[in-house]
Formats: structure tokens, C-alpha cells, sequence
């Protein structure tokens, strides 16, 4: 019998509340900033995959810029547009690159602003995007 007492007046543990709620609020706010944020990188990555395919291309300027816009079109990106792509001509090599910003608002006056930069040149990552 000494034993079952012992086991009953143990502490117990576990989460309050208080805890339970502050915790899902927490979670709420990161699940509500994912949900922002994941379709401007959706569209980075699809503009990203355009210039690439474009460059695979090849052709003139104006006609990388014009697979641009039909890729624009089905790829749903609306923050780039054709004359925003920087083309520089290397010999027969042409380097793609272009820079945005992408602002989020989020809560009252507050937003998150999101530079996002991509080339086709390896060693470069685009140029540094203007406010």
C-alpha cells in the first residue's frame, strides 16, 4: 500500500492551458507566414526554370524574351516581366539574369519584404535588385 502511495502523490507534468494555447497560437502564425510566402517562391523558382529554358533555347534577344512571356503566361508569373530580364551577350553564350522585390504584407503595418535574384551564369546570382 506504501508503494501506490507513493506512486499517487507523485508531481504530475504536462502542458498547461495557458502553454497549450500560447504553443498553437505560435504555430498558427508560422503556418499563416508559410502560406504567404510559399507562392512568391513558387513563382522565384518558376521564373528561375524559364530563364534556364530559355537560355536552352537560344536565339536573339527578342526571342528569348518572347519565350519568356509564353513561359511567363503558362507558368503564372505575374512579378517579372520580359523587359525586366538583363540578357548580356558573351561570345555565342548568352547570360539571363533578373532581380525583384516582392513585398508581403502580413499585419497591419507591418510586411516582409523579399529580394529574389537568379542568372544562368553559375557564377553569378543576378544583380542586386533596386527598391
Amino acid at each position: 500500500m506504501a508503494s501506490s502511495a507513493s506512486f499517487f502523490s507523485r508531481k504530475q507534468q504536462g502542458v498547461s492551458l495557458t502553454s497549450l494555447i500560447l504553443l498553437l497560437a505560435v504555430v498558427c502564425m508560422v503556418a499563416v507566414l508559410a502560406m504567404k510566402i510559399t507562392p512568391t517562391v513558387t513563382e522565384y523558382f518558376s521564373a528561375k526554370k524559364a530563364i534556364e529554358s530559355v537560355k536552352a533555347g537560344g536565339g536573339s534577344s527578342l526571342d528569348m524574351r518572347a519565350a519568356f512571356t509564353r513561359q511567363a503566361e503558362v507558368g503564372y508569373i505575374t512579378s517579372l516581366k520580359a523587359s525586366d530580364l538583363n540578357i548580356v551577350r558573351n561570345g555565342d553564350v548568352a547570360d539571363i539574369s533578373f532581380a525583384y522585390q516582392k513585398e508581403i504584407h502580413l499585419v497591419g503595418p507591418v510586411s516582409l519584404l523579399i529580394d529574389y535574384s537568379a542568372s544562368t551564369n553559375p557564377s553569378r546570382t543576378g544583380k542586386p535588385a533596386v527598391p
